[in-house]
């Protein structure tokens, strides 16, 4: 039976990871080089659906639909662990103006999702604050958004309650540990620590982690920026994605509007341009938002990988070391199904599925 981990990356991958080993017996110990949960889980949008799911490859939809179908689950779960509601959210999703309109329905079809075109006349209907001018639209009524701060907060919650966790903030790893042929530990700046296995979840950084033992793994800081508004909570009743830029509506009235995409390293700094974009995406979409408030405009660093496709599962090079990371711009969407896999594979369970488009040797760059 496996008796120890360190899990390196708290944001909700590690987090999740970690509730599921501390839950069967296994001792974990987290360590996360910033504060908890403020990286890439705290910046996201939330949105339990990759932004253009007929785009990705199956690997990428396999874990996407296992998650969606989990995720009511998990946020009651966590609520009656923590009495914090991750505010799972179903609004559906209306994509406008689509230029593979056609290709987006004929996926849905051959995956049996529920989604359809819809008359424009309805779509102003239900979204009255909706801007003129779109012309066609498709809808999907069970998409939600998941509050990914409060996501992060109930699963630091779970942890804190499991008498089996230890958890180590501003802790960076410099390096690993390796005997024997083995990874059986981590080097830090308060020393060694060692354990049965280590499982690489740090998002954006993993890439920089592996390069201390020879590996160049495909995973690279990818820049996002988004902006918050407050509005009425009956102001925006539906998700709404046209342009490359999307608005999600939270229960409590607050709109998020995103986002870019930056290759531009490790640099996560928001930018006047980018909030003018942002601004001008938002006034097209929905025009009464230029009389709103902005009361938020951030940056995060989404752990960009080739097609989005992550790395789960053992390297089979360093016996002992395990990655869970490379998930681009879905590790919300995709963090349910992609620790449960890990944590099968960890645990010797039959796998939820396939893991072998996800395995990591041969798919180094």
């Amino acid at each position: 039976m496996l008796r120890d981990v360190i899990l390196v990356g708290a944001g909700a991958i590690g987090l999740l990871s970690a509730v599921i080993l501390a839950r069967q017996g296994v001792s974990v110990t987290v360590l996360e080089a910033g504060e908890i949960g403020r990286e890439s889980s705290w910046a996201g949008g939330g949105i339990v659906s990759p932004l253009y799911p007929w785009r990705y490859s199956a690997p990428v939809t396999a874990l996407a639909h296992w998650s969606q179908d989990f995720y009511p689950h998990l946020a009651d779960e966590l609520l009656a662990m923590t009495g914090i509601d991750p505010q799972v959210h179903v609004t559906g999703l209306y994509w406008l103006d689509l230029d593979d309109e056609a290709e987006a329905l004929a996926w849905a079809r051959q995956q049996g999702r529920a989604l359809d075109s819809v008359a424009m006349a309805q779509v102003y209907r239900q979204v009255p604050v909706l801007g003129p001018g779109f012309e066609r639209a498709i809808h999907m009524p069970g998409v939600a958004n998941v509050r990914n701060p409060r996501l992060v907060r109930a699963l630091r919650a779970a942890l804190a309650a499991l008498p089996n966790v230890q958890v180590h903030e501003h802790c960076p790893v410099r390096g690993f540990i390796q005997e024997w042929g083995r990874v059986c530990g981590v080097l830090t700046d308060s020393g060694d620590m060692r354990a049965e296995r280590v499982v690489l979840a740090a998002g954006a950084w993993s890439g920089e982690l592996l390069k201390t033992l020879g590996l160049a793994l495909p995973v690279e800081p990818v820049k996002g920026q988004m902006i918050l508004y407050k509005c009425a909570e009956d102001f925006l009743p539906s998700m709404v994605l046209a342009k490359g830029r999307y608005a999600i509506p939270r229960r409590d009235g607050h709109v998020l509007v995103g986002s870019t995409l930056e290759y531009e390293g490790f640099d996560k700094t928001p930018t006047d341009s980018a909030l003018a974009s942002l601004k001008a995406s938002a006034e097209g979409l929905l025009p009464a938002l230029a009389d709103a408030e902005v009361v938020g405009h951030w940056a995060g660093l989404r752990p960009g990988s080739p097609a989005g496709v992550p790395f789960i599962g053992e390297l089979v090079s360093h016996p002992g070391l395990w990655l869970n990371c490379g998930h681009f711009r879905n590790g919300l969407v995709l963090a349910p199904a992609s620790c449960r896999l890990l944590t099968d594979l960890m645990l010797g369970n039959r796998p939820i599925i396939d893991p072998r488009p996800y395995a990591v040797d041969g798919r180094l760059a």
